[in-house]
């Protein structure tokens, strides 16, 4: 009885497999005429708004047993597939594979794609620019560290705009290709540093720290020498064949870091009801020129979700300051708030309205 319900369960299933595979291409059929009316009106393939309804109807739909993020994870790759069919898509990232970065590019754009990895955050903003890739993804923000100044540093240098964000729940661990008590130095980012600090002090004292341009570098470094360590993630380990030591070594179990895709602003985000902005304003050289920049928002009842300052690098001790608020720049309120900041900031760049990440990919 029992293999005889194991022949009719898998038939069922191969019955399904087959109308599946029927509606996937049907689907990517649709997809490609989409793509062709694409091309003829010189919109962007990626359309990250769409791409947030589309998860939010999938949500609506599903009656279990999948759970949600089973089912995005599908659909990310079948919107990945049908994106290729319309135009093959370059993305370029920072890090080599295996670091954080592609991993976050990987679960944004699937595997359809081609992957473009350079070795700082400066040369995304540039390929992208050149037209070389499609997009960048870059790390902006850690819940531990705070800042990625490079990133937040390219954007006073660049056209380039902010299409989507994404979050990655970040796990470090430290490895090697000798034993524990042999190491002499560990290798990683100077970021990573930051987010490990405490455990470093108190597990390894005394050990050199090296600062690399990513974590998978640290991890190749380790790889050739006997006495060296790395902290970095799970794929570097993989990637360079280094055994895991210790792991979860992030002094905040939450550690979370946000990455942003950049794109030229032909290839801007529409309003998807669930969206961010970032701006960049400078101030007068008056009392209460700050306070007069931020009151509209708060007039205007505007969440501001982040607000920090970075050198203008115009004049010395002048700053500009960079914030994230909720909602798009085309929302009405947002405009009017914008209109009066302008007459009181010495400048206004908004960097991009997408929509808002709302948990980690890798959750």
């Amino acid at each position: 009885m029992a293999d005889a319900d194991l022949s009719v369960h898998r038939a069922r299933i191969d019955q399904l497999d087959r109308e599946i595979v029927r509606l996937l291409n049907e689907r990517a059929e649709a997809a490609r005429a989409i793509g062709h009316a694409k091309a003829a009106a010189g919109a962007p393939v990626f359309a990250p708004h769409r791409e947030e309804e589309v998860f939010r109807r999938i949500a609506e739909a599903n009656a279990g047993p999948l759970p949600e993020k089973s089912l995005r994870a599908v659909w990310r790759e079948i919107m990945a597939a049908s994106r290729a069919l319309e135009r093959p898509l370059t993305i370029c990232h920072f890090g080599q594979p295996g670091a954080f970065t592609h991993l976050a590019a990987r679960l944004k754009f699937g595997d359809s794609v081609e992957y473009a990895h350079v070795e700082d955050i400066a040369t995304v903003f540039a390929e992208v620019e050149k037209g070389h890739a499609d997009y960048g993804v870059v790390p902006i923000e850690n819940s531990t560290d705070g800042s990625i100044t490079d990133t937040i540093d390219a954007f006073l240098a660049t056209r380039l705009k902010i299409v989507a964000e994404l979050t990655l729940r970040i796990r470090h661990h430290l490895m090697a290709t000798g034993p524990r008590e042999g190491i002499r130095r560990v290798y990683s980012r100077h970021t990573v540093f930051g987010q490990c600090r405490s455990w470093l002090a108190a597990n390894l004292p005394g050990v050199e720290l090296v600062e690399c341009v990513s974590t998978t570098k640290a991890a190749e470094r380790a790889a050739a020498e006997p006495d060296a360590a790395a902290v970095g993630g799970e794929d570097a380990a993989k990637a360079f064949a280094l055994r895991m030591l210790a792991s979860d070594i992030q002094d905040n179990p939450h550690n979370v870091t946000r990455f942003v895709v950049i794109a030229d602003p032909s290839a801007a985000a529409k309003p998807s009801g669930q969206d961010k902005t970032t701006l960049m304003f400078g101030v007068q050289d008056r009392p209460g020129a700050l306070y007069d920049c931020l009151l509209p928002f708060h007039r205007a009842g505007i969440n501001l979700s982040r607000i920090e300052s970075r050198p203008s690098r115009r004049r010395a001790w002048e700053y500009l300051f960079f914030i994230d608020l909720l909602g798009h720049q085309s929302d009405t309120v947002i405009q009017d708030s914008l209109g009066e900041l302008g007459r009181h900031a010495s400048s206004v760049e908004v960097l991009g309205s997408y929509p808002r990440a709302e948990r980690p990919l890798n959750e």
